[in-house]
């Protein structure tokens, strides 16, 4: 199945919801899924980030707040969280929240790339790069616990030291990036690559091989390391019966991501072979075929969004259970 990696198994929480839903459920319902995946022993979960959204949207570190209670020993991660502050507010709103989780936390990050986001908040978003990378650094300087004198590009902070520090000792950074340079280059900065759910099986592989390929050149193991992977997933009886029960709620899901251009027809267009080629819908014979195409690949992570618009609860959290229960286990002597 693997080389040997330990396997985990985490869920992404949806938290983008209609206007005019009852909050208050589902905010209910975030905590019944953080719940049931502790009480079925999978080992993390994860949130998302957007502002300015046409959706209603719970903001991640308020939530990942609120579900450290509920969370048992889970790790409460960010997949991903929009690198939009400066790195001294980033940094300390982190260590809090690590601190409070009693060193729980992934600070999952990435540059963004909405318009409308950079728009309002007066930020190039040609420079949301390099900005990025930067602001990265300064967090790891400002997480050493030394004095920080930091005068960069786009930040400066001089004689100054984090007022609190992550409890973990080393707070795992992982980063989103898209083209081999930009992988390439979270392999010098980060702890792990976070690879997105929405592009298919040959790219995400492929650029998995340009991370590991990076570590390889630098002389850093990669034992040991995550190596996560975000993918939309579903379980039912069979393959056909569990594309056409989630098709169309994927489908409008995605399309209510598209905030610019001909991004929505882009979306419907590709879908079906997104359908195929990238998401994990179909029977667990069938998710757990690909898990393991996938780890077999290098990837020791996997991070489940199951939960769409117009998606009952009831069916998301089978999905969880069916996770649980009919596929993990396939894989836990690989955990042992």
């Amino acid at each position: 199945m693997s080389d040997g990696k330990p396997i985990k198994f985490g869920i992404h929480l949806n938290h983008e919801f209609e206007q005019g839903s009852d909050l208050q459920e589902r905010i209910d319902h975030l905590v019944a899924f953080t719940r049931a995946a502790r009480d079925l022993g999978l080992d993390s979960v994860f949130s998302m980030h957007h502002y300015l959204s046409s959706l209603a949207t719970v903001q991640p570190l308020p939530l990942l707040a609120r579900l450290i209670p509920e969370s048992g020993e889970m790790m409460l991660g960010n997949g991903i969280y929009l690198f939009y502050e400066h790195p001294v507010i980033l940094a300390e709103n982190f260590a809090s929240l690590d601190q409070l989780s009693g060193g729980r936390v992934i600070a999952g990050l990435g540059a963004g790339y909405r318009p409308n986001e950079f728009e309002a908040m007066a930020m190039e978003r040609d420079n949301r790069v390099s900005r990025t990378f930067e602001g990265v650094e300064l967090v790891k300087e400002l997480w050493s616990g030394e004095e920080v004198n930091h005068r960069g590009r786009y930040f400066t902070v001089e004689g100054e030291r984090c007022s609190i520090l992550p409890a973990q000792e080393h707070l795992p950074i992982w980063l989103g990036a898209n083209g081999e340079k930009g992988v390439r280059r979270v392999a010098r900065s980060a702890d792990a690559w976070i690879a997105p759910p929405n592009v298919k099986a040959k790219w995400v592989k492929g650029h998995l091989g340009f991370f590991l390929d990076e570590l390889e050149q630098m002389g850093v193991s990669a034992e040991g390391r995550e190596m996560p992977l975000i993918r939309e997933l579903y379980i039912g009886d069979d393959d056909e019966s569990a594309a056409a029960e989630v098709s169309d709620c994927l489908r409008d899901e995605y399309a209510d991501y598209s905030v610019y251009g001909d991004e929505v027809e882009y979306w419907r267009t590709m879908f079906g072979e997104l359908l195929e080629k990238a998401f994990l819908i179909g029977s667990a014979d069938t998710v757990a075929a690909k898990i393991e195409d996938f780890a077999d690949a290098g990837f020791n992570h996997f991070i489940f969004r199951f939960s769409w618009k117009g998606l009952p609860f009831e069916q998301s959290l089978r999905t969880i259970e069916r996770l649980a229960t009919e596929v993990v286990p396939r894989f836990q002597e690989v955990r042992a």
